[in-house]
C-alpha cells in the first residue's frame, strides 16, 4: 500500500480528532488494564465535558466524543494517571490476552505488557511511531494474535515466545526476559525503514525486521468476548459483560467502577470485572445485567460489531449502528461488522465486513 504521506491522524487524548459531533478523544488502556477509579474518571470526564455515551475500540481503549473541553478532559484524565507521557500517549498500542494470570494460559502476561509500556516510553525516537502500530503479547491461548499485531510474542511455554510479525509466526523463539527489548528492537527498525508504511503488513517484506525471520502461519482470529460467570485459577470470579456495539453509557461505566474491582477493556468491545468472592459477584450480577450488558455468552449481540456512522461521522450519511442493532433480530452464522464507507473503521480480523451503499450494504468480506 503506497500512502500520500508518512504520519497518521489517529486521535489521542492530547491531540483529538475532529469529527462530524466534535472533538474525540482516544484514551490508551495497554493491555486493556484499568483501575476501577480510572474507569470513573472516563465516565465522569464524558458527562462533564462530552457524549454520555463511551466507545470501546477494538484494541482495547476508549473514546470519548463530542468533546467540548479538550483541555479539563486531558487534564481529568492525567490526574488519573491516563497519562503517563505527552509526548508518547498515541503510540501506547498495546493488546494483551484479558484473562492472562487469572484464567487459563501459559503464563500471566501482564508484568510484559507493563514492562514494555514503560519502556516504550523511555524511547524517544519511538514517540514517532505512527499511531496504528501494534504491539500484541499472547499469554499461549491464542486470543490475540489472531488480532495481526505488527509486532507480538506468543508464549509457547512457560520459558520462551514466539516472535511475530503481523500476526504471523516467524519461528523464531526468545527467552521470556527478551521479549520488551526484542520488541522494541522491531519497532526501531520498522520506523527507521518503513517509509510512508504504518503497519508492518505494508512493508514489502516484514521479515526484514527481525533476523533469522520467515513467514509462518498465523492464529485464528476470534471475534467473541469471553462473557458470563468466569472462574479464576484462585476459586474468585471474573465477569465477562459484552457492550452491544461498543458504546458504553458513562452512567453504566460509573456503576461498573463502584464495584471496585480491577478491570480490563478487550478488544471485543467488552469489559472483565476481576478477582471477585461468589457474593459480591452475584450481587453486580443483578445490578449490571438490566442495564444492557450482555453475560449470555448465546447472545446474538456478540455475533455484531459497527463503526460509529452517521451522525458522528461526516465519511457516511448511513446510520451504521441502527443496522446492526437490526441485524441482531436476523442471526447469521459468523460475525457482521458494519460499516460507513471503505475505511471501515474498527474492523474485526475476522468475520464479514458489510459496506454501507446508500441502498442497503454489501458484504466486502473480511478486513485485510
Amino acid at each position: 500500500m503506497v500512502r500520500a504521506r508518512e504520519d497518521d491522524a489517529c486521535p489521542g487524548a492530547l491531540q483529538t480528532h475532529r469529527a462530524a459531533d466534535g472533538e474525540l478523544a482516544r484514551i490508551r488502556l495497554p493491555g486493556g488494564m484499568i483501575t476501577a477509579g480510572q474507569l470513573g474518571a472516563i465516565a465522569s470526564a464524558a458527562i462533564e465535558f462530552g457524549s454520555p455515551e463511551l466507545e470501546l475500540t477494538s484494541r482495547g481503549n476508549i473514546q470519548i466524543r463530542a468533546v467540548r473541553d479538550t483541555v479539563a478532559v486531558a487534564d481529568r484524565l492525567a490526574a488519573a494517571g491516563l497519562l503517563p507521557s505527552a509526548s508518547h500517549e498515541r503510540v501506547r498500542n498495546i493488546v494483551a490476552s484479558p484473562l492472562s494470570g487469572r484464567s487459563g494460559g501459559q503464563r500471566d502476561v501482564r508484568a510484559v505488557v507493563t514492562a514494555l509500556d514503560a519502556a516504550l516510553q523511555r524511547e524517544p525516537a519511538l514517540a514517532a511511531l505512527p499511531g496504528r502500530f501494534l504491539f500484541g503479547v499472547d499469554d499461549g491461548r491464542g486470543d490475540v494474535s489472531g488480532l495481526g499485531a505488527d509486532a507480538g510474542v506468543h508464549a509457547v511455554d512457560e520459558t520462551r515466545f514466539a516472535i511475530t510479525l503481523s500476526g504471523r509466526d516467524t519461528g523464531v523463539r526468545i527467552a521470556w526476559d527478551d521479549a520488551v527489548p526484542t520488541l522494541l528492537a522491531i519497532a526501531g527498525r520498522f520506523q527507521v525503514i518503513r517509509g510512508k508504511a504504518w503497519r508492518v503488513s505494508e512493508l514489502d517484506d516484514p521479515t526484514v525486521l527481525l533476523d533469522n525471520a520467515a513467514a509462518g502461519p498465523g492464529w485464528p482470529a476470534r471475534t467473541r468476548p469471553p462473557v458470563g460467570w468466569i472462574t479464576q485459577d484462585d476459586g474468585r470470579v471474573a465477569l465477562g459483560a459484552a457492550v452491544p456495539l461498543g458504546v458504553l453509557d458513562a452512567e453504566v461505566a460509573r456503576l461498573l467502577a463502584a464495584v471496585e474491582a480491577p478491570l480490563a477493556v478487550t478488544p471485543w468491545r467488552s469489559v472483565l470485572l476481576f478477582d471477585l468472592d461468589e457474593g459480591v459477584a452475584d450481587a453486580a450480577l443483578r445490578v449490571l445485567a438490566p442495564m444492557g450488558l450482555v453475560f449470555d455468552e448465546k447472545s446474538p449481540w456478540l455475533s455484531v460489531s459497527a463503526c460509529t456512522g452517521s451522525p458522528g461521522c461526516a465519511h457516511t450519511g448511513t446510520d451504521v449502528r441502527a443496522a446492526a442493532t437490526a441485524a441482531v433480530h436476523d442471526p447469521t452464522d459468523g460475525h457482521r461488522h458494519f460499516v460507513g464507507c471503505e475505511r471501515a473503521c474498527g474492523s474485526p480480523a475476522g468475520g464479514a465486513v458489510l459496506v454501507a451503499t446508500g441502498d442497503g450494504f454489501r458484504v466486502r468480506g473480511a478486513h485485510p
